[in-house]
């Protein structure tokens, strides 16, 4: 299979920019995130290809580095706009444009902050995304998707299974399947990432759920993916690791519960990963104040 790849060097770009909405270069992450997509909707597994291919594309011809391609820094954001704008709405001609047009210009943006230097990790994505949604929502009649108005019974879910939705609903996947493969994806690219994402996962619901919010939500992963994100981050085998990834989650979760429960971002299709990256830069910020201290 490596030599596979080898011959088709965009196929493997673009597997491992997939691979990379969870922080993960690896193409065998990213074609399991695929199939777990695919397991959703059709709709979402072509959009992600497509907007992850021309994000990497967009990369190519404008002589990005070479190893930044490789590594998939050019896809993820730009998977995340094609899922995205083809789980809200229904895939009209104009939505499979802005799904391609998307993820071209979600890579410009992220090569931005690549060269300014400059850990945005999911902001263009996000920006994209809330612009595209309130743009669509006030000039246009295009109906919601099916998953979107699809009601789920909260027999569906249940504590145990709450774990694994949060790594489902990182990419916008409701199905119990498919946030199994999700984690699955993870562990075999990270043990470490896997396993602090779900303790992130848990730790989300649970805060959320002392904090009152709805437990049907909580059971569906709305109220774990963003913990999942910020515990990836911060995962490794130091025991400071733990301690970084304790408080990314409490402060990811902190703003992800304050946004949600005022409504703030209704308007322009909720928080998205949002909290995850507001939490994570937070914490950076805190790494990099102690770090001054020191020396």
């Amino acid at each position: 299979m490596d030599k596979f790849f080898e011959k088709t060097p965009f196929i493997d770009n673009v597997l491992k920019g997939i691979g990379q909405i969870m922080l993960q270069e690896n193409r065998w992450t990213g074609l399991l995130f695929l199939i777990g997509i695919f397991m959703g909707s059709w709709q979402g597994g072509i959009a992600v290809i497509l907007s992850t291919a021309a994000g990497t594309y967009t990369a190519m011809k404008l002589n990005y580095s070479k190893s930044e391609i490789n590594a998939g820094l050019y896809g993820f954001s730009a998977a995340l706009v094609g899922v995205a704008l083809s789980f809200v709405f229904q895939t009209t001609l104009l939505i499979w444009i802005l799904i391609v047009a998307g993820g071209a210009l979600a890579a410009v943006i992220q090569h931005f902050f690549i060269q300014k230097k400059i850990p945005v990790f999911t902001f263009p994505f996000i920006i994209i995304t809330w612009i595209c949604i309130f743009l669509l929502h006030h000039f246009t009649q295009i109906p919601p998707s099916e998953m979107m108005t699809a009601k789920i019974e909260p027999a569906d879910y249940d504590d145990f299974l709450t774990c694994t939705n949060g790594f489902g609903e990182v990419i916008f996947q409701g199905g119990v399947l498919s946030g199994i493969i999700f984690f699955v994806a993870v562990f075999i690219s990270s043990p470490a990432a896997a396993l602090y994402g779900l303790a992130g996962s848990v730790l989300g619901a649970y805060l959320s759920h002392i904090n009152g919010e709805p437990i049907d939500k909580i059971h569906m992963g709305l109220f774990g993916f963003n913990a999942v994100l910020s515990a990836i981050v911060f995962s490794g085998f130091k025991k400071t690791d733990g301690i970084w990834v304790l408080l990314s989650v409490l402060i990811t979760v902190v703003i992800d519960d304050f946004l949600i429960d005022k409504n703030l971002l209704s308007e322009v299709g909720g928080v998205l990963t949002f909290p995850f990256v507001a939490g994570t830069w937070a914490v950076l910020l805190i790494q990099k104040a102690l770090l001054k201290q020191k020396k």
